[in-house]
C-alpha cells in the first residue's frame, strides 16, 4: 500500500462514509462506493482488479435470520451422527485389510448438511438435488442410519460390496440406485455437474417441460477441490444465466490432502473475488457467534485488523496448538488485543469457533441464499478440518488420512459430543441409536417430514416412452444414388425427423459445443433456436438468411460455448433428467470424437455410474476422415476408451441404413426397456454414396457384425473374408474390387459396426464356457458368423490396431489387422490413409500376404502387389513417425 499522504484527508473521507453506514444503511452505502468506483474509472483511476471485502462475515450479527429450531437438540442429533460416522469409518479398519474411508471432510461439515437437513434440503417428489462432498459419505451413512434407512448390518459393510448389503465408499449411483443420484469424489465433477445441472433445469423449465417451481441444486465441495479445472470453470456460466436456483456452499476447512490450501494466502478471500468477479452473491461465514461479542467489544478496529492479516497457515496452527498458543500468537501481536482477551481462559480462546461449526451463522446464510434472486449463491464457511478429533487429527496435515482414533482419544471425542457410550464399551466403537420414541428420533423425522421426505434418494424407475419404429428413419434405409452424404450428414438428417416426432420429439436435447456449422446443424438455428435465458436481444447480422443465428427462451438446441466438459456435463444433466425429474429427455450431444472421451473420460464415467441414458455422436470420427486438420483432431482410439466404460454402448457404422438401426435400437432399449446402458455412435465428414439397406441385416449391425457383400462365387479357388468399419469399410470394398480383377481372389465384404460389441460377446461367451466345463460351449457371434468361411480374415479400421486385434481370439483363421497407430497429421485423406497403411493398396497386399502364408499363393506374388502398388518396403512404421 502506498504512503498516505495526507492522513488528516484520509480520515475525513472515512469519518463521512461512517456517517453514510450510521444514516443511510449498507445498501446506500453500497450505491455510493459503487458510483464512486465509476467515477474514478472514467477518469482513468486504476482500480483493484477484484474487489473483495474484509475478512468477517458478509451477514452482520443483527441481520442474520434467527434459526427457529431447538438448538440443543439438534447438537445432540448432530454428535449421534458424527460418532456413528467416525464408529463406521473405525470399524472397516479394525482388522488387517484396512478398508479405508475417511472422517476429517465429515467432521469439518457436519454443521453445514446438518442445518441443510433440518431446514431447507426438501424431499420428495420435487426434492432439491443435492452433490455431496464425496469424502464426506460417511456422515450421510451415519444420518440414515439414524432414521432407521440404513441397518447396522450396512454400517458394518461399508466398503464391503461385493457380497451385497454393502455401503460404497463414496456416492455412486450405479452401486447405490436407490440412494445416491450424483457421483462426486473425482473432485471437481461435482461442481460443473451442479452448474449444468441447474442451468438444463432452466431450460426445462423455458420450454415448459419440466415445472421445476423453487427446486434448488445444491452443491457442497471443498476449498483444495478448488483447485480442479472443471471446479471454477463454469461459475460464469453460472453467473451470466443468473442461476438463482443454485447454491455452492464450500467447506473452507483450509486443508487439502497434504497441507494448507493457501498457506500463504486467504483461499477464502480467493475465492470470494473469483465468484463475485463471476457474478456470484457471496456469503462468507468465517466467524462463529463466540467472536460477536469481541468485536462488538473492539473499539479500536485492531481484531478485524488483526483477522484481516493472518494467513491460512497460521490459522491452522492456532486450532492445532491450542489456546495458549492462540493467544500469544493471535491476540499477543497487540497489547489491546490481549486486554481485549484477559477474561478468557484458554480453553475459552481454544472454543473461539469458526463460522461453518456455528449453526446459527449457517442457518443464517442458507436463509439469505434461498431468498436470493437472479444470482447464484456461494457460501465460504470456515471449518477445522478434523474438527473434534483432538489430538488425533484436528487441524493437522495429516487429517485426511485418519482413519482411527486410539482410546484416549476416543474419550475426548465421546465426551466432547456428549455421546451416551461407557467406558466399557468404548473398545469396541458400538454405533449409537436412541429409542425409536426418544425425543431426538422424534425430532428428527418431524424435520425431514415437514420438508417433504428423506435424502439421499435416487427414484431410479420412469414412465416408458414409445420409441418410434425404424420406418421413421425410411428415407436412411434407401441408397442416395449418385447423390454423396457424409454419414453426419445423415444422423442430421435423422435428427430433424425425431425433433418432428409426436411421441418424442419434445424430449430431443441437440446438444453442441460451438460446432452446429461444422457438423451442418445449422439448419436447425431456425426451426428449433438455441436456448438462451435471455432470448435475443439482438438482431443478428443474418437474419436475411433462411438459417440465421436465432436465441430463444424456448430453444430446443444447448449451443454450450467452447467447452466440451461443460456441454457433456449440460448432457449428462439431460441424460439422467428421467431420474432426478421423472421426465426422460433424450439427449445427443454431437461434438469432435477427438474431443470426446480424450477430453472427458472422468465425466464420461461418471456418466456410466449415474446410469445416463442418451447419445453421444462422435462427428469427423477416424484418424484418416479429417482431412488437413492434424494429430490434435485426428481420433483413432475413442472407441477403445468407450470400451472402457461398462454401460456403454459403441458403433462406428458407415452408412445411413447402419446409423438409423442402431439409433432406433438404442432409443428402444434406453427409454421403452429401461436398460442402463448409453451410446457412443461415430460419425464421419467425408462425403460417398450410401447403399439401400440390404434384408435381413437389422440383427447383425446391432450385435456388430454382418456380411454386407458376399461373394458372388460359392467355391473359388482364392478368397478372403475382409472386414471393415466407418469410412475405411469403403477402402475394404475398393480392395475387394482390386483383389477381384486383378488377381482373382474373391471376398466377402463384413461390416463391423461394433468391434467392442463382439469384444464384450467373445468374452462372455469365455467367462460362462469356464464356469460351465461339463455343458456346451456357447460360441460367440463373430466366430459363429466367420466359422466355415473360405479364407484369411483381415480387418482394417481407422482406428489404431488395438481396436481390431480385440477378435483375434474368437477368429478360427488367420486373422491380419490394419489400423492407424501413431499420430495423426495434416493431408488428404488418401494420402493420410497411405501413410497409415489402411488404405485399398495395403489392403490388398495383407489379404496376399495371409493368403501366401496360409501356403495358397506364392510369396513372389504378394512381391510383385508391392511393386505394381509402389509401396515403399523401408517406409518408416507410422507408429514411431
Amino acid at each position: 500500500m502506498r504512503e498516505d499522504l495526507d492522513p488528516q484527508e484520509t480520515q475525513e473521507w472515512l469519518e463521512a462514509l461512517d456517517g453514510v453506514l450510521k444514516n443511510g444503511g449498507r445498501a446506500r452505502t453500497a450505491f455510493l462506493m459503487k458510483r464512486l468506483a465509476k467515477h474514478a474509472t472514467r477518469a482513468g483511476t486504476e482500480l483493484p482488479s477484484a474487489i473483495t471485502t474484509s475478512f468477517r462475515n458478509t451477514i452482520e450479527p443483527n441481520n442474520e435470520r434467527r434459526m427457529p429450531g431447538d438448538l440443543f437438540m439438534e447438537r445432540k442429533i448432530r454428535s449421534m451422527i458424527r460418532w456413528n460416522a467416525l464408529a463406521m469409518v473405525m470399524r472397516a479398519n479394525d482388522n488387517n485389510e484396512g478398508l479405508g474411508g475417511h472422517i476429517s471432510s465429515f467432521s469439518s461439515s457436519a454443521t453445514l448438511y446438518d442445518v441443510g437437513f433440518n431446514y431447507f434440503f426438501c424431499g420428495g417428489e420435487k426434492a432439491d438435488l443435492i452433490y455431496y462432498q464425496g469424502h464426506s459419505s460417511p456422515g450421510m451413512y451415519a444420518r440414515s442410519y439414524l432414521e432407521g434407512r440404513i441397518d447396522e448390518t450396512q454400517l458394518d459393510n461399508f466398503r464391503r460390496e461385493v457380497d451385497g448389503n454393502g455401503l460404497s465408499s463414496y456416492p455412486h449411483p450405479w452401486l447405490m440406485p436407490d440412494y445416491w443420484q450424483f457421483p462426486t469424489v473425482s473432485m471437481g465433477l461435482g461442481p460443473i455437474q451442479a452448474i449444468y445441472q441447474a442451468h438444463v433445469m432452466k431450460y426445462q423449465q423455458s420450454r415448459g417441460l419440466v415445472d421445476h417451481g423453487d427446486r434448488k441444486v445444491w452443491c457442497f465441495m471443498g476449498d483444495g477441490e478448488s483447485d480442479e479445472p472443471e471446479s471454477l470453470g463454469s461459475i460464469a456460466l453460472a453467473g451470466r444465466e443468473r442461476l438463482d436456483n443454485l447454491i455452492f456452499v464450500v467447506n473452507c476447512n483450509l486443508q487439502r490432502l497434504d497441507g494448507p490450501v493457501r498457506g500463504n494466502g486467504k483461499i477464502i478471500q480467493e475465492l470470494e473475488g473469483v465468484f463475485r468477479g463471476a457474478g456470484w452473491n457471496v456469503v462468507k461465514v468465517i466467524w462463529g457467534r463466540h467472536w460477536d461479542k469481541l468485536l462488538e467489544k473492539d473499539t479500536t478496529g485492531l481484531l478485524r485488523r488483526r483477522m484481516n492479516e493472518v494467513v491460512d497457515g497460521e490459522l491452522q496452527n492456532y486450532k492445532a496448538n491450542g489456546g495458549a498458543y492462540t493467544r500469544k500468537h493471535f491476540f499477543g501481536k497487540y497489547p489491546e488485543l490481549l486486554e481485549l482477551v484477559k477474561d478468557l481462559s484458554d480453553e475459552d480462546i481454544m472454543y473461539l469457533n469458526r463460522g461453518g461449526h456455528d449453526p446459527y451463522k449457517v442457518y443464517a446464510a442458507y436463509a439469505q441464499a434461498m431468498e436470493t434472486k437472479d444470482r447464484p449463491t456461494v457460501i465460504l464457511a470456515m471449518t477445522v478440518k478434523g474438527y473434534g478429533l483432538g489430538d488425533g487429527g484436528e487441524a493437522q496435515n495429516e487429517a485426511h488420512s485418519v482413519k482411527k482414533l486410539d482410546l484416549e482419544e476416543l474419550k475426548k471425542f465421546r465426551d466432547r459430543f456428549g455421546v451416551p457410550i461407557s467406558d466399557d464399551d468404548l473398545k469396541s466403537v458400538p454405533y449409537y441409536r436412541p429409542a425409536e420414541d426418544s425425543p431426538e428420533m422424534v425430532y428428527m423425522r418431524k424435520r425431514r417430514e415437514k420438508l417433504g421426505g428423506f435424502l439421499p434418494a435416487r427414484q431410479a424407475d420412469f414412465q416408458a416412452v414409445t420409441t418410434p419404429s425404424l420406418d421413421t428413419f425410411s428415407a436412411q434405409l434407401k441408397a442416395t444414388g449418385k447423390r454423396e452424404i457424409s454419414s453426419t450428414m445423415a444422423f442430421v438428417r435423422m435428427l430433424s425427423s425425431l425433433v418432428k416426432d409426436k411421441e418424442v420429439g419434445s424430449r430431443i436435447v441437440p446438444i453442441v459445443p460451438d460446432e452446429a456449422r461444422t457438423f451442418g446443424m445449422e439448419g436447425m438455428f431456425r426451426q428449433l433456436g438455441i436456448y438462451s435465458s435471455q432470448g435475443q436481444r439482438y438482431t443478428p447480422h443474418d437474419s436475411d438468411q433462411i438459417m440465421y443465428y436465432k436465441e430463444d427462451k424456448q430453444g430446443q438446441i444447448l449451443e454450450e460455448g467452447i467447452t466440451e466438459a461443460g456441454a457433456f456435463s449440460a448432457w449428462l444433466a439431460a441424460a439422467t433428467s428421467y431420474s432426478n425429474h421423472h421426465y426422460p429427455m433424450i439427449p445427443f450431444y454431437i461434438f469432435y470424437s477427438m474431443f470426446g472421451f480424450q477430453r472427458i473420460m472422468d465425466l464420461a464415467w461418471a456418466a456410466g455410474d449415474s446410469q445416463a441414458r442418451g447419445f453421444l455422436i462422435g462427428a469427423t470420427a477416424g484418424r484418416t476422415t479429417l482431412n488437413g486438420e492434424g494429430l490434435q483432431h485426428q481420433d483413432g482410439h475413442s472407441h477403445l476408451m468407450a470400451n472402457m466404460i461398462p454401460n456403454c454402448i459403441s458403433y462406428d457404422p458407415t452408412y445411413s441404413h447402419e446409423l438409423a438401426v442402431i439409433i432406433q435400437d438404442g432409443m428402444r432399449r434406453m427409454y421403452q426397456d429401461k436398460e442402463n446402458v448409453y451410446y457412443y455412435v461415430t460419425v464421419m465428414n467425408e462425403n460417398y454414396a450410401h447403399p439401400d439397406m440390404p434384408e435381413g441385416c437389422a440383427e447383425g449391425i446391432i450385435k456388430g457384425l454382418y456380411c454386407l457383400a458376399p461373394s458372388a462365387l460359392k467355391k473359388p479357388k482364392l478368397k478372403v473374408q475382409l472386414m471393415g468399419s466407418g469410412t475405411i469399410l469403403r477402402e475394404v470394398e475398393a480392395a475387394a474390387a482390386i483383389l477381384k480383377s486383378d488377381y482373382k481372389v474373391e471376398a466377402d465384404i463384413w461390416s463391423a459396426t461394433s468391434i467392442n460389441l463382439l469384444r464384450r460377446d467373445g468374452l462372455d461367451c469365455e467367462r460362462w464356457n469356464m464356469m460351465h466345463p461339463e455343458s456346451d460351449a456357447r460360441v460367440p457371434y463373430v466366430t459363429e458368423q466367420l466359422r466355415g468361411k473360405q479364407g484369411p480374415v483381415i480387418c482394417a479400421t481407422d482406428y489404431i490396431k488395438s481396436y481390431g486385434e480385440q477378435l483375434r481370439p474368437y477368429i478360427e483363421a488367420r486373422y491380419v489387422v490394419l489400423g492407424t497407430d501413431g499420430y495423426g497429421r495434416s493431408d488428404t485423406r488418401a494420402k493420410l490413409r497411405q501413410h497409415f497403411e489402411v488404405d485399398r493398396q495395403y489392403i490388398v497386399v495383407a489379404a496376399l500376404k495371409a493368403l501366401a502364408d496360409d501356403g495358397q499363393l506364392a510369396a513372389s506374388e504378394v512381391t510383385k502387389a508391392i511393386k505394381a502398388f509402389g509401396l515403399d518396403v523401408d517406409k518408416l512404421n507410422p507408429l514411431y513417425r
